[in-house]
């Protein structure tokens, strides 16, 4: 009887073993399913995204991430010789220390859009989070002077649930790229 019983309360801890690392395996897959996700450049939970816009014209759409910096002279230089307008996806803390650089883009025609206001990944941050680094970076991009729509394109390229949610509630498109 006493071997039984090693026996059953062996086979019960091997039981526990195997539930725990399957447990853990489901997990781990699950974690590296949603980080997939977070970066995937072409699905979101919520919401539209645009890695490309497909049109019959042959045509780039030419973006610039972070800043406003100490290059934004220089690149606007360029791109006023070569007749090129662009979107440039700024980041709110950099547009509110350089705003006189984000009212250059814009008189220069080019679009501003959105990068976050601290270029912080926006995922597993909460919905005040999102809202607030959204909404002070649309606040200084419109005291820059752009009156257009605002794209967002989410640092990093990471998004999960409550960033799409967000900008689906708010009819914002989530811009990111394919090459």
């Amino acid at each position: 009887m006493l071997g039984y019983t090693r026996y059953s309360r062996g086979h019960r801890n091997l039981k526990k073993f195997i539930y725990a690392i399957t447990i853990l395996a489901v997990i781990l897959f699950c974690a590296v399913v949603l980080w997939h996700i977070s970066r995937s450049r072409t699905f979101q939970f919520f919401g539209e995204v645009y890695p490309r816009v497909n049109t019959s014209e042959k045509v780039v759409a030419l973006t610039f991430d972070d800043g406003p910096t100490n290059k934004t002279d220089e690149i606007l230089s360029i791109l006023e010789d070569l007749n090129v307008k662009v979107t440039f996806f700024v980041v709110g803390a950099d547009l509110e220390k350089n705003i006189s650089q984000g009212q250059k883009i814009v008189r220069a025609g080019h679009e501003l859009g959105n990068h976050s206001y601290s270029h912080k990944r926006m995922v597993l941050k909460s919905y005040n989070y999102i809202r607030q680094e959204i909404e002070r970076t649309d606040q200084m991009i419109r005291k820059a002077g752009y009156t257009g729509e605002i794209l967002f394109r989410p640092p990093n390229g990471k998004k999960l649930f409550l960033l799409p949610y967000y900008l689906r509630q708010h009819d914002r498109k989530t811009i990111m790229w394919d090459v």
